[in-house]
C-alpha cells in the first residue's frame, strides 16, 4: 500500500511541476471572453451606425417635403425611395416612415394634424405634442417620424429579437405658409 502512496504522490508532484498545458487551459477560458468582447464590439457599432441613419432618414424626409409648395403621392413615394437609399448597406425592409403636417391653433397653441401619409398614419385633427419653442400659433410644421426594427446578425450579446430605433423631427414650411397635399387648403 505503502508504494501506491509512494507512486500517487511522484505523479501528483510531476503533475502540479509541468507547465506545458497552462496555455491550452487559459486559452480555453480566454476565448469566450474574447469573442464575446468582439463580437459585442461589431455589433454594439452597427447599431451605432443604424440608429445615425435613422435620424438622417427622419431630417430628410421632413426637410425634402418642406421645401415643397405642395406635394403628391408620387412625391411622397420619392422621399421615402430617398430615405430607403440613406439606409445602405442595411436592410431597408424594416424602415418605416410617416410624414405629416401639423398647424399650431392660435387660441390654444396645441399642434393638429392637417394630413399625414406613410407607413403609420395619423389622423386629421389628432393632436400631436411639440416643443415649447414651436409653439407659434397659426404656423405649420412639417412633422417626420422614422421606425427602424434593428436585428443584430449574431444576437448573442445584443438583443436577437431586435431593437426598435426611432426618431423624428420637425421642421417649417419654405417655400410658403403650408405645404398642399391633395385638396388641403391652407386656413387663414
Amino acid at each position: 500500500m505503502s508504494k501506491l502512496s509512494d507512486k500517487v504522490c511522484r505523479l501528483a508532484g510531476r503533475f502540479a511541476r509541468d507547465r506545458r498545458g497552462n496555455a491550452a487551459v487559459e486559452f480555453a477560458f480566454i476565448v469566450p471572453l474574447m469573442l464575446t468582447l468582439f463580437f459585442g464590439t461589431v455589433e454594439f457599432s452597427s447599431g451605432v451606425a443604424v440608429n445615425r441613419k435613422v435620424t438622417l432618414v427622419a431630417r430628410t424626409m421632413s426637410d425634402l417635403v418642406s421645401q415643397s409648395s405642395t406635394v403628391t403621392d408620387t412625391d411622397l413615394t420619392n422621399f421615402t425611395t430617398t430615405g430607403r437609399a440613406i439606409m445602405t448597406p442595411y436592410e431597408t425592409t424594416p424602415l418605416n416612415t410617416t410624414v405629416s403636417e401639423l398647424y399650431v391653433d392660435p387660441a390654444t397653441l396645441t399642434a393638429k394634424v392637417k394630413w399625414s401619409k406613410g407607413a403609420a398614419p395619423r389622423g386629421t385633427d389628432t393632436t400631436v405634442s411639440i416643443p415649447t419653442a414651436l409653439k407659434i400659433g397659426g404656423t405649420y410644421l412639417i412633422y417626420s417620424e422614422v421606425n427602424y426594427k434593428y436585428v443584430p446578425a449574431v444576437g448573442y450579446v445584443m438583443a436577437k429579437a431586435g431593437i426598435t430605433l426611432s426618431d423624428f423631427t420637425f421642421t417649417r414650411p419654405r417655400q410658403s405658409t403650408c405645404v398642399l397635399y391633395s385638396q388641403t387648403v391652407c386656413p387663414t
